[in-house]
Protein backbone atom coordinates (compact mmCIF):
# COMPACT_ATOMS: atom_id res chain seq x y z
CA UNK A 1 0.00 0.00 0.00
CA UNK A 2 1.68 3.24 -1.37
CA UNK A 3 2.81 5.25 2.40
CA UNK A 4 0.60 8.54 1.25
CA UNK A 5 -2.50 5.91 1.51
CA UNK A 6 -1.41 4.57 4.64
CA UNK A 7 -0.64 7.57 6.16
CA UNK A 8 -4.55 9.02 5.45
CA UNK A 9 -6.07 5.94 6.99
CA UNK A 10 -4.19 6.35 9.79
CA UNK A 11 -5.47 10.05 10.40
CA UNK A 12 -8.83 8.83 9.47
CA UNK A 13 -9.03 6.57 12.08
CA UNK A 14 -7.22 8.75 14.65
CA UNK A 15 -9.86 11.38 13.65
CA UNK A 16 -12.84 9.06 14.28
CA UNK A 17 -11.55 7.50 17.66
CA UNK A 18 -11.20 11.47 18.68
CA UNK A 19 -15.17 11.90 17.31
CA UNK A 20 -15.68 8.44 19.01
CA UNK A 21 -14.22 10.18 22.58
CA UNK A 22 -15.81 13.41 21.97
CA UNK A 23 -19.23 11.66 21.68
CA UNK A 24 -18.69 9.97 24.62
CA UNK A 25 -17.78 12.77 26.61
CA UNK A 26 -20.65 14.61 25.53
CA UNK A 27 -22.49 12.08 26.88
CA UNK A 28 -21.30 12.04 30.16
CA UNK A 29 -23.20 15.33 30.67
CA UNK A 30 -26.14 14.52 30.10
CA UNK A 31 -28.81 14.07 33.40
CA UNK A 32 -29.25 10.47 31.75
CA UNK A 33 -27.44 7.69 31.35
CA UNK A 34 -27.59 5.24 27.78
CA UNK A 35 -26.17 1.69 27.36
CA UNK A 36 -27.22 0.89 23.74
CA UNK A 37 -26.63 -2.31 21.84
CA UNK A 38 -27.62 -3.35 18.30
CA UNK A 39 -28.42 -0.96 15.37
CA UNK A 40 -28.68 2.50 16.14
CA UNK A 41 -30.60 3.80 12.84
CA UNK A 42 -34.36 3.06 13.77
CA UNK A 43 -36.55 0.26 13.13
CA UNK A 44 -40.18 1.58 12.54
CA UNK A 45 -42.60 -1.34 12.43
CA UNK A 46 -45.98 -1.46 14.22
CA UNK A 47 -45.75 -3.50 17.29
CA UNK A 48 -48.38 -6.01 19.02
CA UNK A 49 -49.49 -4.67 21.78
CA UNK A 50 -49.05 -6.82 25.13
CA UNK A 51 -48.43 -7.08 28.87
CA UNK A 52 -45.66 -8.92 30.28
CA UNK A 53 -45.75 -9.12 34.81
CA UNK A 54 -42.61 -10.69 36.02
CA UNK A 55 -42.62 -11.17 40.42
CA UNK A 56 -38.75 -10.97 40.53
CA UNK A 57 -35.82 -12.76 41.46
CA UNK A 58 -35.17 -13.84 37.97
CA UNK A 59 -36.17 -13.21 34.21
CA UNK A 60 -38.60 -15.92 33.08
CA UNK A 61 -36.84 -16.47 29.42
CA UNK A 62 -40.16 -18.00 27.48
CA UNK A 63 -42.50 -15.33 29.15
CA UNK A 64 -39.10 -12.25 27.97
CA UNK A 65 -39.31 -14.18 24.20
CA UNK A 66 -43.27 -13.54 24.61
CA UNK A 67 -42.72 -9.80 25.53
CA UNK A 68 -39.65 -9.78 22.61
CA UNK A 69 -41.75 -11.26 19.57
CA UNK A 70 -44.19 -8.27 20.46
CA UNK A 71 -41.59 -5.98 19.32
CA UNK A 72 -41.66 -7.45 15.59
CA UNK A 73 -38.44 -7.15 14.86
CA UNK A 74 -38.30 -3.42 16.75
CA UNK A 75 -36.15 -1.38 18.89
CA UNK A 76 -36.01 -2.36 22.73
CA UNK A 77 -35.94 0.41 25.25
CA UNK A 78 -35.51 -0.70 29.19
CA UNK A 79 -36.46 2.16 31.83
CA UNK A 80 -34.46 1.76 35.14
CA UNK A 81 -33.64 4.34 37.96
CA UNK A 82 -30.14 2.19 39.02
CA UNK A 83 -28.35 -0.16 37.85
CA UNK A 84 -26.48 -0.55 33.97
CA UNK A 85 -26.53 -2.40 31.21
CA UNK A 86 -28.09 -6.04 32.60
CA UNK A 87 -30.79 -6.37 30.45
CA UNK A 88 -28.97 -5.84 26.83
CA UNK A 89 -27.06 -9.22 25.97
CA UNK A 90 -29.78 -10.67 27.50
CA UNK A 91 -32.40 -9.56 25.32
CA UNK A 92 -30.30 -8.66 22.21
CA UNK A 93 -28.55 -12.31 21.60
CA UNK A 94 -29.33 -14.56 24.08
CA UNK A 95 -33.04 -15.26 23.55
CA UNK A 96 -33.02 -15.93 20.47
CA UNK A 97 -35.41 -13.24 19.19
CA UNK A 98 -34.23 -10.54 16.45
CA UNK A 99 -34.76 -7.38 17.59
CA UNK A 100 -33.12 -4.03 15.74
CA UNK A 101 -31.49 -2.79 19.46
CA UNK A 102 -31.78 -2.84 22.90
CA UNK A 103 -31.12 0.39 24.71
CA UNK A 104 -30.88 0.66 29.38
CA UNK A 105 -31.60 4.23 30.12
CA UNK A 106 -30.68 4.89 33.35
CA UNK A 107 -33.07 7.96 34.74
CA UNK A 108 -32.96 9.03 38.39
CA UNK A 109 -33.77 12.84 38.05
CA UNK A 110 -36.66 14.89 37.16
CA UNK A 111 -34.51 16.52 34.46
CA UNK A 112 -33.19 13.29 32.91
CA UNK A 113 -37.28 12.85 32.79
CA UNK A 114 -38.21 15.45 30.51
CA UNK A 115 -35.21 15.17 28.52
CA UNK A 116 -35.42 15.14 24.95
CA UNK A 117 -33.64 12.36 24.18
CA UNK A 118 -35.08 10.36 26.46
CA UNK A 119 -39.13 11.33 25.46
CA UNK A 120 -38.07 10.75 21.93
CA UNK A 121 -36.51 7.03 23.00
CA UNK A 122 -39.95 6.18 24.29
CA UNK A 123 -41.77 7.26 21.26
CA UNK A 124 -39.69 5.36 19.31
CA UNK A 125 -39.50 1.94 20.96
CA UNK A 126 -41.79 -0.96 20.03
CA UNK A 127 -41.32 -2.63 23.23
CA UNK A 128 -40.72 -1.08 26.40
CA UNK A 129 -39.36 -2.81 29.86
CA UNK A 130 -39.21 -1.40 33.12
CA UNK A 131 -36.49 -2.75 35.36
CA UNK A 132 -36.92 -3.37 39.16
CA UNK A 133 -35.80 -1.63 41.67
CA UNK A 134 -37.19 1.46 44.04
CA UNK A 135 -40.74 1.93 42.45
CA UNK A 136 -41.23 5.38 44.32
CA UNK A 137 -38.89 7.09 41.92
CA UNK A 138 -40.42 5.77 39.10
CA UNK A 139 -43.74 7.01 40.45
CA UNK A 140 -42.26 10.42 42.44
CA UNK A 141 -39.72 11.20 39.03
CA UNK A 142 -41.27 9.58 36.06
CA UNK A 143 -44.79 10.10 36.82
CA UNK A 144 -44.24 13.70 37.42
CA UNK A 145 -42.10 14.10 34.00
CA UNK A 146 -43.16 14.20 30.43
CA UNK A 147 -42.42 10.41 30.54
CA UNK A 148 -45.64 9.68 32.26
CA UNK A 149 -47.44 11.21 29.07
CA UNK A 150 -44.68 9.20 26.68
CA UNK A 151 -45.35 5.82 27.99
CA UNK A 152 -49.40 6.22 28.06
CA UNK A 153 -49.15 7.22 24.43
CA UNK A 154 -46.97 4.28 24.26
CA UNK A 155 -49.35 1.79 25.48
CA UNK A 156 -52.83 3.67 24.42
CA UNK A 157 -51.93 5.43 21.03
CA UNK A 158 -49.02 3.50 19.54
CA UNK A 159 -50.33 -0.07 21.11
CA UNK A 160 -47.28 -0.93 21.81
CA UNK A 161 -45.74 -3.80 24.33
CA UNK A 162 -44.79 -2.79 27.89
CA UNK A 163 -43.52 -4.71 30.75
CA UNK A 164 -41.73 -4.83 34.37
CA UNK A 165 -40.55 -6.96 36.86
CA UNK A 166 -40.45 -6.12 40.64
CA UNK A 167 -40.76 -2.76 40.99
CA UNK A 168 -41.68 -2.50 37.25
CA UNK A 169 -44.53 -4.70 37.63
CA UNK A 170 -45.30 -3.03 40.89
CA UNK A 171 -46.57 0.03 39.01
CA UNK A 172 -48.51 -1.39 35.75
CA UNK A 173 -51.76 -1.22 37.26
CA UNK A 174 -54.10 1.65 37.45
CA UNK A 175 -53.40 1.61 41.54
CA UNK A 176 -49.84 1.05 42.68
CA UNK A 177 -48.49 0.87 45.94
CA UNK A 178 -45.76 3.78 46.02
CA UNK A 179 -43.54 2.63 48.66
CA UNK A 180 -42.78 5.93 49.52
CA UNK A 181 -42.08 5.53 53.30
CA UNK A 182 -40.30 2.05 52.60
CA UNK A 183 -42.23 -1.22 52.49
CA UNK A 184 -44.38 -2.57 54.65
CA UNK A 185 -45.20 -6.03 56.12
CA UNK A 186 -48.55 -7.69 55.99
CA UNK A 187 -49.33 -7.60 59.63
CA UNK A 188 -48.72 -3.73 59.91
CA UNK A 189 -51.27 -3.42 56.66
CA UNK A 190 -53.77 -5.57 58.10
CA UNK A 191 -53.59 -3.87 61.76
CA UNK A 192 -54.28 -0.87 60.28
CA UNK A 193 -54.80 -0.78 56.59
CA UNK A 194 -53.80 3.90 56.79
CA UNK A 195 -50.60 2.98 57.95
CA UNK A 196 -48.06 5.66 56.98
CA UNK A 197 -46.29 3.57 55.16
CA UNK A 198 -49.47 2.17 53.21
CA UNK A 199 -49.11 5.16 50.05
CA UNK A 200 -51.16 4.17 47.32
CA UNK A 201 -51.72 5.80 44.26
CA UNK A 202 -53.25 6.12 40.77
CA UNK A 203 -51.55 8.77 38.45
CA UNK A 204 -49.00 6.89 36.78
CA UNK A 205 -49.90 4.53 34.32
CA UNK A 206 -53.50 4.05 32.06
CA UNK A 207 -53.74 0.10 30.87
CA UNK A 208 -57.16 -0.64 30.34
CA UNK A 209 -56.92 -4.54 31.05
CA UNK A 210 -55.49 -3.54 34.43
CA UNK A 211 -58.14 -0.87 35.22
CA UNK A 212 -59.15 -0.86 39.12
CA UNK A 213 -56.24 -3.46 39.52
CA UNK A 214 -53.28 -2.95 41.97
CA UNK A 215 -50.20 -5.83 41.22
CA UNK A 216 -47.81 -6.80 44.33
CA UNK A 217 -44.91 -8.99 43.53
CA UNK A 218 -42.49 -11.45 45.41
CA UNK A 219 -45.65 -12.60 46.72
CA UNK A 220 -45.74 -15.79 49.03
CA UNK A 221 -41.84 -15.50 49.02
CA UNK A 222 -42.57 -12.45 51.57
CA UNK A 223 -46.01 -13.55 52.46
CA UNK A 224 -47.26 -10.53 51.09
CA UNK A 225 -51.06 -11.58 50.40
CA UNK A 226 -52.08 -10.08 53.41
CA UNK A 227 -51.10 -6.71 52.63
CA UNK A 228 -52.08 -6.66 49.35
CA UNK A 229 -55.77 -7.46 50.63
CA UNK A 230 -55.39 -4.33 52.54
CA UNK A 231 -54.29 -2.70 49.72
CA UNK A 232 -57.16 -3.89 48.14
CA UNK A 233 -59.93 -3.23 50.43
CA UNK A 234 -59.22 0.35 50.77
CA UNK A 235 -59.19 1.05 47.37
CA UNK A 236 -62.61 -0.79 47.25
CA UNK A 237 -63.91 1.26 50.00
CA UNK A 238 -62.68 4.68 48.79
CA UNK A 239 -64.09 4.61 45.25
CA UNK A 240 -67.20 2.57 46.14
CA UNK A 241 -66.70 -0.62 43.50
CA UNK A 242 -65.16 -3.36 43.09
CA UNK A 243 -61.31 -4.14 42.81
CA UNK A 244 -59.13 -6.47 41.38
CA UNK A 245 -55.41 -7.47 42.05
CA UNK A 246 -52.60 -9.27 40.00
CA UNK A 247 -50.03 -11.01 41.52
CA UNK A 248 -46.61 -13.00 41.11
CA UNK A 249 -44.35 -15.37 43.56
CA UNK A 250 -40.65 -14.95 42.42
CA UNK A 251 -40.03 -16.63 38.85
CA UNK A 252 -43.39 -16.42 37.71
CA UNK A 253 -44.51 -13.88 34.97
CA UNK A 254 -47.83 -13.41 33.10
CA UNK A 255 -48.33 -12.32 29.82
CA UNK A 256 -51.56 -10.59 28.41
CA UNK A 257 -52.82 -10.21 24.99
CA UNK A 258 -54.51 -7.70 23.18
CA UNK A 259 -57.34 -10.49 23.29
CA UNK A 260 -57.09 -10.09 27.77
CA UNK A 261 -56.10 -13.61 27.74
CA UNK A 262 -53.66 -13.88 30.64
CA UNK A 263 -50.90 -16.86 29.95
CA UNK A 264 -49.14 -17.75 32.74
CA UNK A 265 -45.82 -18.70 32.80
CA UNK A 266 -43.74 -20.40 36.02
CA UNK A 267 -41.24 -23.04 36.53
CA UNK A 268 -43.53 -25.97 37.79
CA UNK A 269 -42.63 -28.69 39.12
CA UNK A 270 -38.95 -27.47 39.85
CA UNK A 271 -41.00 -24.61 41.55
CA UNK A 272 -44.45 -24.56 43.08
CA UNK A 273 -44.57 -20.95 42.91
CA UNK A 274 -47.57 -19.33 41.75
CA UNK A 275 -49.52 -16.83 40.38
CA UNK A 276 -52.84 -14.62 41.46
CA UNK A 277 -56.14 -12.99 39.81
CA UNK A 278 -57.76 -11.73 42.49
CA UNK A 279 -61.29 -9.78 43.08
CA UNK A 280 -63.51 -8.45 45.90
CA UNK A 281 -66.91 -10.13 46.48
CA UNK A 282 -70.04 -8.62 44.01
CA UNK A 283 -72.35 -10.17 46.63
CA UNK A 284 -74.19 -7.91 49.01
CA UNK A 285 -72.67 -4.19 49.64
CA UNK A 286 -69.39 -5.24 48.45
CA UNK A 287 -67.90 -2.75 51.35
CA UNK A 288 -65.52 -3.53 54.04
CA UNK A 289 -66.86 -3.90 57.06
CA UNK A 290 -64.31 -1.89 58.93
CA UNK A 291 -61.63 -0.56 57.11
CA UNK A 292 -60.25 2.76 59.06
CA UNK A 293 -56.83 4.56 59.69
CA UNK A 294 -55.75 2.71 63.17
CA UNK A 295 -58.20 0.52 63.31
CA UNK A 296 -57.45 -3.57 62.17
CA UNK A 297 -58.74 -4.89 59.08
CA UNK A 298 -62.34 -6.60 58.82
CA UNK A 299 -63.39 -7.85 55.67
CA UNK A 300 -65.40 -11.02 56.19
CA UNK A 301 -68.35 -11.24 53.72
CA UNK A 302 -69.75 -14.50 54.27
CA UNK A 303 -65.88 -15.66 54.97
CA UNK A 304 -65.98 -14.96 50.81
CA UNK A 305 -64.30 -11.28 50.77
CA UNK A 306 -62.15 -11.74 47.67
CA UNK A 307 -62.60 -14.62 44.89
CA UNK A 308 -58.63 -15.75 43.74
CA UNK A 309 -57.96 -18.04 40.66
CA UNK A 310 -54.04 -19.26 41.58
CA UNK A 311 -51.77 -20.66 39.20
CA UNK A 312 -48.61 -22.92 40.06
CA UNK A 313 -47.61 -22.25 36.71
CA UNK A 314 -45.28 -24.16 34.00
CA UNK A 315 -43.09 -22.79 30.98
CA UNK A 316 -46.01 -24.23 28.60
CA UNK A 317 -48.50 -20.57 28.87
CA UNK A 318 -51.26 -22.69 28.29
CA UNK A 319 -51.95 -21.96 31.68
CA UNK A 320 -54.71 -18.83 31.30
CA UNK A 321 -56.77 -16.32 32.92
CA UNK A 322 -59.38 -14.43 31.04
CA UNK A 323 -59.39 -10.40 32.07
CA UNK A 324 -62.20 -10.06 30.02
CA UNK A 325 -64.67 -11.88 32.05
CA UNK A 326 -62.68 -12.33 35.27
CA UNK A 327 -64.32 -15.88 35.56
CA UNK A 328 -62.50 -17.93 33.54
CA UNK A 329 -59.31 -19.59 34.08
CA UNK A 330 -57.73 -23.24 33.39
CA UNK A 331 -54.74 -24.50 35.11
CA UNK A 332 -55.77 -23.13 38.43
CA UNK A 333 -57.67 -23.19 41.35
CA UNK A 334 -60.83 -20.98 43.17
CA UNK A 335 -59.85 -19.97 46.91
CA UNK A 336 -61.51 -17.45 49.01
CA UNK A 337 -59.75 -15.09 51.42
CA UNK A 338 -60.95 -12.94 54.03
CA UNK A 339 -60.05 -11.07 57.13
CA UNK A 340 -61.42 -11.07 60.66
CA UNK A 341 -59.83 -8.87 62.78
CA UNK A 342 -56.81 -7.87 61.20
CA UNK A 343 -56.28 -11.96 60.47
CA UNK A 344 -55.70 -13.04 56.34
CA UNK A 345 -57.52 -16.48 55.97
CA UNK A 346 -57.65 -18.45 53.16
CA UNK A 347 -59.54 -20.98 52.44
CA UNK A 348 -61.06 -23.44 49.25
CA UNK A 349 -63.60 -21.39 47.10
CA UNK A 350 -65.50 -21.48 43.74
CA UNK A 351 -65.70 -20.20 40.61
CA UNK A 352 -68.03 -16.83 41.44
CA UNK A 353 -70.62 -15.57 39.31
CA UNK A 354 -70.46 -11.79 38.71
CA UNK A 355 -71.33 -10.84 35.23
CA UNK A 356 -67.95 -9.24 35.33
CA UNK A 357 -69.06 -6.16 37.62
CA UNK A 358 -66.20 -3.93 37.23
Amino acid sequence: MPRPLLSLIIILQFMHLGLQQSDAASRSQDPYTSYFTGNSTDKEVQPDFGITMMGGRTEHDVAMQWFLGKANGGDVLVLRASGSNGYNDYLYTKLGVKVNSVESLVIKTAEAANHPYVIEKIEKAEAIWMAGGDQFNYVSIWGNSKMKDALNKHINKKRGVIGGTSAGMAVLGEWYFSAENGTIQSEEALRNPYHEKAKLGNDFLRIELLKNTIADTHYADRKRQGRHSAFISRIAKEQEKRTFGIACDEYTAICIGADGIAHTFGKSPEKENAIYFIQTTCKGSMLPEQCKPGSPLSWMANKSAMSVYKIIANSSGQQTFNLNTWENGSGGEWFDWYIDNGNWIETPGQQPNCNHKK
